[in-house]
């Protein structure tokens, strides 16, 4: 039987690969992005299979109502994909307090807003599955990612004990963490002005990450499915190789630095 998705950001990069590979498998999915006319190319390609939602999903109310209506419309809820977000990059001294409220308000408030709306019908139906997007930047932050590292990580501890929680109810958890992708992802960040005693910054941060393989976005439609067809599936998983390269050096860091300091946090002499 076909299974029931609720993908938020389905316009384009990977919630765009996410809902083609649910639809082209014969599952009905119910695709949110700010402007439906985004969505209009999934809608010819899978007519009744797709349910289009205009949604911000900062707005709590606009949220719980989407929720509910693809609930209706579909009569259940298998997957929840909480995949709606932007990237605010800048250094610390330099980001807008405009810019960072907005930043939480839909990578960190959205993505809690979904969930919340959901979980009652996974609870009804004793199943379902919720999928986070974080990054390789809520695991690993960078000079002038701090912002938007900040809002992953947030979600990285947020999924971690939603899972803990709804376990019981016979609902997973997977927190997604991808490394860079051909999505055009930096394109659409905001940028905070620069302030010109961050330039040297910059420019090393620049050189960088223009030197990191960028993986075809194409993987992980399939990856996905897998996740979603599993009997455990992890509580989180690398998309891209460049975030299985990072991470495990970074933890061994700080492995070695609490190791080194643990006589002084445990007041030792």
């Amino acid at each position: 039987m076909s299974k029931i998705w609720f993908i938020t950001g389905s316009s384009r990069g990977l919630g765009r690969q996410f809902a083609d590979a649910a639809l082209a498998r014969g599952d009905k999915v119910a695709a949110s992005a700010r402007d439906t006319a985004s969505l209009a190319g999934l809608v010819a390609a899978y007519g009744d299979a797709v349910l289009p939602l205009a949604l911000d999903v900062s707005d709590k109310a606009a949220v719980s109502a989407a929720v509910q209506q693809a609930h209706a419309h579909f009569g259940a809820l298998d997957f929840v994909v909480n995949n709606a977000g932007y990237g605010v990059f800048g250094a610390v001294e330099e980001v807008s307090e405009q810019d960072v409220r907005t930043q939480f308000e839909t990578n960190v408030f959205g993505s809690l807003w979904v969930t919340q709306a959901a979980l009652p019908f996974m609870r009804a139906q004793g199943s379902g599955h919720v999928f986070m997007l974080s990054s390789l930047l809520g695991q690993a932050s960078f000079a002038t990612t701090g912002i938007y590292s900040a809002s992953k990580a947030a979600i990285e501890g947020l999924a971690d004990a939603l899972a803990q929680e709804v376990a019981a109810f016979g609902i997973k958890v997977t927190i997604i963490e991808p490394g860079p992708f051909g999505t055009g992802f930096a394109g659409s960040a905001v940028y905070a002005a620069p302030l010109a005693a961050y330039a040297p910054v910059h420019e090393a941060v620049g050189a960088s990450f223009a030197s990191m393989p960028v993986a075809d976005p194409a993987l992980v439609g399939p990856a996905l499915l897998q996740l979603a067809d599993a009997a455990k599936p992890p509580l989180r998983i690398f998309f891209g190789p460049v975030a299985a390269q990072v991470v495990p050096h970074v933890y061994a860091e700080r492995l070695a630095t609490w190791a080194a300091w643990a006589h002084v946090g445990s007041g030792q002499a």
